[in-house]
């Protein structure tokens, strides 16, 4: 298998998403699995009730990307609704043993205003639990979506501020650079356990799953004998395996 030829620890199902293409996915992801790798599966979470256990029953953790908090703009812009999305993130978290992670592109005008990110920060707290890491992404115009402009730094770390203080204990901003945004805190004390610098880690001090400086458990997967993680909070891009 390539994957193990080139001394990867797992591969990442996107581009397009894998829902489209479940079938191959699955069977890629069974073989994986009894080859020793972890998988990883990145999607926009619009997965029926009777395929989210086969789409999900090899996969060790996952990215779902959550468009916006609004129907309206699933209506409008994604032409699909935000319940099935919502009831696809309570799935994971409740039924299953996947590490999950939650992914919001903001747009300008369209779902980076205070109030909406504030409600989205609120209910990932109350079904899926504080550490929960979510990520917010910075838009560029591109393809069909070239009238709006790109999102400002201002904006993602204005959303990051939202999130620490609605009670996300793991929040990270993507497509800028940001290193504060992208460093992973001990949620107990506080220390910088993972600094990252683009795709480039500075800085690594876990022991184990374990802050090396009170000791406090840090919510996550970790690949043991290396500084790597399946958990996107400990990534360095955002399909990464690896810290």
């Amino acid at each position: 298998m390539l994957a193990r030829r080139t001394g990867c620890t797992g591969i990442a199902y996107t581009y397009n998403d894998p829902v489209i293409w479940a079938e191959f996915a699955i069977d890629v992801a069974r073989a994986a699995r009894a080859a020793g790798l972890v998988n990883i599966l990145v999607t926009a979470g619009y997965v029926t009730a009777e395929a989210r256990p086969e789409l999900f029953a090899y996969i060790d953790a996952t990215n779902v990307d959550l468009k916006a908090f609004t129907e309206d703009f699933y209506q409008r812009i994604t032409l699909s609704h935000l319940a099935p999305v919502l009831e696809t993130l309570e799935w994971l978290r409740r039924e299953t043993a996947v590490w999950t992670e939650v992914t919001t592109l903001l747009i300008p005008g369209l779902n980076d205003g205070d109030e909406e990110i504030g409600r989205e920060c609120d209910w990932l707290v109350e079904h899926l639990g504080p550490d929960v890491p979510l990520h917010f992404t910075a838009f560029h115009p591109d393809y069909r979506m070239l009238d709006r402009p790109g999102t400002p730094l201002a904006t993602v770390r204005r959303a990051r501020g939202i999130a620490r203080a609605r009670g996300v204990r793991h929040c990270y901003v993507g497509n800028v650079h940001d290193a504060e945004g992208q460093t992973t805190f001990c949620a107990a004390c506080g220390t910088a356990l993972i600094e990252r610098d683009w795709h480039a880690v500075r800085l690594y001090r876990l022991d184990g799953d374990r802050c090396v400086a009170c000791g406090a458990t840090v919510a996550g997967r970790f690949h043991p004998g290396r500084h790597a993680g399946f958990e996107r909070h400990t990534a360095g891009t955002r399909f990464a395996v690896g810290v």
